[in-house]
């Protein structure tokens, strides 16, 4: 990925989500994560043993957060 743009080369088929590390440090990894459309299996729980944030720059994402009753809805910004 060229530095200093998230936008820069994003390819146009992505038969995977992709996922690209931008930077690790104690602790903490930040990546860009490239999806188009792309979703998990109808009943699958993704568990992971690291906490996470997310920011949605382009497009939407809906995300089952547990301990939530309803779909989290995200969107640019």
């Amino acid at each position: 990925m060229p530095l200093g743009n998230l936008f820069a080369g994003l390819p146009e088929e992505l038969s995977e989500e992709r996922f690209d590390e931008l930077a690790a440090a104690g602790g903490v990894t930040v990546e860009r994560i490239v999806s188009r459309g792309h979703r998990s299996p109808e009943g699958f729980w993704y568990d992971q043993d690291r906490d996470e944030w997310v920011a949605v720059l382009r497009g939407r994402a809906t995300l089952e957060v547990e301990g939530e009753s309803e779909p989290v809805e995200l969107g640019p910004g």
